[in-house]
């Protein structure tokens, strides 16, 4: 009697989601036993999106950042699928895709990411750019461009949210229009990047000082229109001329998801166990930012990329050891530190005992991100180029 071979569908190319799909087919299979491993996403390409900002200043080119996952995924056995996932049956085990494509799975991988919120306010929907995707970036440069070449004396630009995004967007922008930019960051708490550490924090707040960013703390957004932003400070409505709003805050769950019968945190994030399993379905795997999960240590897991490129190494490990009968292992988060870009040739790095800013922090950050590229065919190809991009430049000058 010949043994069907077991699928395993990931839903989501991002962090989580590629990085376990090519750990899985580096593993170990018996030949009676290898999977037909797929990976489904809306876009034909990946993006490692701590590097999305440099598209801005033109620091970086798509390829680098963006290489399509056929690219990726070549040579690996792991078959790729371009398409919105529409609907999930758990207990059928099948997985639509929009294209009318059903997908069954053995075992499932939830790593579809977030969403960023634009229904917090009026007219966030209709006049605020979010940045969070490859065609987020295109739409945003399609307006700074339209920006750049009006008559316009002044290009004021309002940033909501002083978290990470909101912080590198304001300095590499404002690096990018340099006198013509006029730039307000608005956080409805008292402080810039309440999570991070201090050096980081002082070192974004001298970038942004520096840049003459505007900071509006304490200060609501109420609405947005075509020209206009209303903010609320201290009970005080004001309304500020605009040419663009850019959103940063919040992130959710796709909506394919929050309608799961799976046990779900308030954020609407599934449950988890510390082996990244969904509770009550040992057979679907969640990570990255819409899992809920607590470590072996019993700490919260953040939903960054770097925790969702660790879970990554224990789904694919934790999904070949129920497929071939050996333990499971539970997630240990390892806070390696935290990363920033704070302008052209800018940031600030603070982790494994080391505290670094400047240019010296910038070429760290980029050494550390070129490691973390999803193969080793695109780390040299990316590093080729950025060793001798500098040099071209130079002679032809």
């Amino acid at each position: 009697m010949t043994q069907l071979t077991s699928r395993i569908c990931i839903l989501g190319g991002g962090f989580g989601g590629l990085y376990t799909a090519l750990r899985l087919s580096q593993l170990p299979w018996e030949s009676t036993q290898k999977p037909e491993i797929v990976l489904v996403d809306q876009s034909d390409r990946f993006l490692f999106s701590p590097l999305l900002y440099e598209l801005l200043t033109g620091e970086l080119q798509t390829w680098e950042i963006a290489p399509p996952f056929e690219e990726l995924l070549q040579g690996t056995g792991v078959r790729f699928y371009q398409g919105v996932v529409s609907g999930i049956d758990i207990d059928q085990q099948r997985v639509n895709i929009n294209e009318g494509l059903e997908i069954p799975y053995d075992r499932l991988v939830l790593a579809l990411g977030g969403e960023t919120p634009l229904d917090l306010v009026p007219g966030a929907a209709a006049y605020a750019y979010t940045f969070r995707t490859i065609s987020d970036a295109y739409r945003l440069e399609e307006r700074l461009r339209f920006l750049e070449e009006s008559d316009a004396d002044k290009i004021r630009v309002a940033i909501v949210g002083a978290g990470y995004s909101g912080v590198e967007l304001a300095c590499k922008l404002a690096d990018r229009l340099g006198e013509r930019g006029r730039f307000r960051i608005i956080e409805i708490a008292d402080q810039i990047l309440r999570t991070s550490p201090e050096f980081n924090r002082e070192a974004a707040k001298k970038a942004i000082e520096a840049r003459g960013v505007f900071l509006d703390l304490e200060t609501k957004v109420e609405s947005i229109e075509q020209n206009t932003i209303s903010l609320e400070y201290k009970n005080q409505l004001d309304k500020i001329p605009v040419d663009l709003v850019i959103w940063t805050v919040g992130t959710r769950v796709a909506p394919v998801v929050k309608s799961l019968s799976l046990k779900q945190n308030q954020r609407g994030q599934i449950s988890t166990t510390s082996n990244l399993q969904v509770l009550d379905h040992p057979e679907i795997f969640a990570l990255g930012d819409l899992a809920d999960c607590h470590d072996a240590e019993g700490q919260q897991v953040p939903a960054t990329a770097q925790a969702a490129f660790q879970q990554a190494d224990y789904t694919a490990w934790n999904i070949w050891a129920t497929l071939t009968n050996r333990p499971l292992l539970p997630f240990r988060y390892q806070q390696l530190g935290e990363m920033m870009a704070l302008g052209i040739d800018n940031a600030t790095l603070t982790g494994l005992g080391i505290k670094l800013d400047g240019p010296l922090a910038y070429a760290a950050r980029r050494m550390a991100y070129l490691y973390r590229l999803p193969t080793l065919d695109h780390q040299l190809k990316v590093g080729f180029n950025w060793l001798v991009r500098p040099i071209i430049e130079t002679l032809s000058r």
